[in-house]
């Protein structure tokens, strides 16, 4: 490392072209996240495909609500995010560590609900493949059609992976915070930060084709 850039790992000319390598391996990381979501969709364009009725009819035990909210609070997480990483930019840490934690209370209040959504399917027996039970209760949606365990094998396949990444993201936020809180990044250095702001605003967009492809079918 450079006495004078000392986030300049020496494998690196200049800490341009570091800040360009760690862009480009990001998104070269990015392009295999989405080619592995792209399956699911596949799949669930086939099997909706096969069983248009029973999707419809399936996609009336999802809550509405939780799922919108659960849009909103991402969509606001990656405005603090690029608030984060802006302020990092202007050696406004303060205000990073503030927009850093709205966006780990955000992430967190997303698997809240959707640990409540997982907990309702658990009670009425919509669960995936040979674990699809229905139960007869007042609160629970009465599903016709075929083979609905399918419609939730792709449910809990797809939002269980996106949870996963939730986590993933919240944990990177976590490192970002205590680091920042050390005064680790300034406007000099904060790769780190836009690194972590980019697989975030992914978390984002995945959730953003999810929702209206599992909970607004009809």
């Amino acid at each position: 490392m450079s006495s004078n850039q000392p986030y300049l790992q020496h494998h690196f000319a200049n800490k341009e072209q570091q800040y360009q390598s760690a862009k480009l391996g990001m998104w070269a990381f990015l392009v295999t996240e989405v080619l592995t979501f792209a399956g699911l969709f596949c799949a669930y364009a086939i099997f909706r495909a096969w069983n248009p009725d029973m999707f419809v009819s399936a996609h009336k035990a999802l809550d509405v609500t939780m799922g919108a909210t659960n849009t909103v609070v991402l969509i606001t997480s990656s405005l603090t995010m690029a608030l984060a990483i802006r302020n990092v930019q202007m050696n406004n840490n303060r205000g990073a560590i503030i927009n850093l934690l709205f966006t780990l209370i955000f992430a967190g209040t997303f698997l809240v609900i959707k640990y409540f959504e997982y907990k309702h399917k658990f009670h009425c027996g919509h669960l995936p493949g040979m674990y699809y039970h229905p139960h007869i209760a007042p609160d629970c949606v009465s599903i016709s059609g075929h083979n609905p365990h399918v419609f939730f094998s792709i449910y809990f396949m797809m939002t269980g992976l996106h949870g996963i990444h939730v986590v993933a993201g919240m944990v990177l936020i976590t490192w970002l915070i205590i680091r920042t809180s050390k005064g680790h990044f300034n406007s000099s250095y904060y790769t780190p930060v836009e690194i972590v702001g980019l697989f975030w605003h992914l978390v984002d967009l995945i959730w953003i084709f999810l929702f209206p492809l599992l909970y607004l079918i009809g």
